[in-house]
């Protein structure tokens, strides 16, 4: 039964109450000529302010899932936004639709990263932010954009990526971060078993992440393919995508300590 837990959380989730503590409302925001629409979730029950999240979907889109995973910060007690990666709404459920809309996002660094600041300033507008008290968590190709953040000095506290890309640091980029007098702190969870990342590059990866003198921790979980956070992973299509429960909710755990840390020290 505990295996199901993650599974049921966020299906009881989806069919809350109206009278749920939690509340949202969508935000648009621009990019040049591109309509981006976010989303913005709190908890009304909790008073003050508090610390601030960015949420960066899988290649899929601004979809149901990324936006279930920023509810569910808000119900840990923070502000999060579900930022828009794409714009003009897009969302799919076929590989080929989402490579392409992913590589036009990724094939230019500086607009893949001034994107994702956009997305941060949206929350960074929030009322409810406590200071500068920013963190961002991103799934696959979400996971690789919460790293370029890192690697273009944006005003976080941390990252957590789950199951990403794990794009490594370009010499430059390894410079930057080394004469930055504060570095945000980096959380990696990732599948033992995921085949979409080849191994040459998890090396290159942590050893930039160390060169350039990054505070990061890499959860390895054993079996876990590629989207194991995800439910819906397996009915994707693809060989190499697969729900695992147990390493879903051991990485989601393994967030909030982070998070507790990382908001505290």
């Amino acid at each position: 039964m505990n295996m199901l837990r993650p599974w049921l959380a966020l299906c009881l989730l989806m069919s809350a109450p109206a009278w749920s503590a939690v509340q949202s409302k969508a935000v648009t925001y621009k990019d040049g000529d591109a309509t981006l629409t976010g989303y913005l979730y709190w908890d009304d029950t909790v008073q003050g302010k508090r610390p601030g999240v960015l949420v960066i979907h899988e290649w899929w889109g601004l979809n149901d899932y990324a936006r279930r995973r920023a509810e569910m910060l808000a119900e840990l007690g923070y502000v999060a936004f579900a930022a828009d990666m794409y714009g003009d709404r897009k969302v799919t459920t076929h590989a080929e639709d989402a490579s392409g809309w992913m590589s036009q996002i990724t094939a230019n660094i500086d607009a893949w990263q001034r994107r994702a600041g956009l997305g941060l300033a949206q929350l960074q507008a929030s009322e409810l932010l406590e200071g500068d008290k920013l963190a961002a968590v991103g799934y696959c190709f979400g996971g690789a954009t919460v790293m370029q953040m890192v690697y273009a000095g944006m005003a976080v506290k941390g990252v957590v990526s789950f199951h990403g890309s794990l794009p490594p640091a370009g010499p430059a980029q390894v410079a930057a971060l080394r004469a930055a007098k504060q570095r945000p702190r980096v959380l990696i969870a990732h599948g033992d078993a995921d085949g979409f990342v080849p191994a040459t590059r998890i090396v290159a990866f942590k050893t930039a992440l160390s060169e350039a003198g990054v505070d990061w921790e890499m959860d390895i979980y054993g079996g876990a393919k590629h989207g194991f956070t995800n439910p819906e992973a397996g009915g994707f299509g693809l060989d190499g995508l697969a729900y695992d429960a147990a390493a879903d909710e051991r990485s989601w755990a393994r967030m909030q300590a982070f998070f507790d840390q990382l908001f505290t020290d």
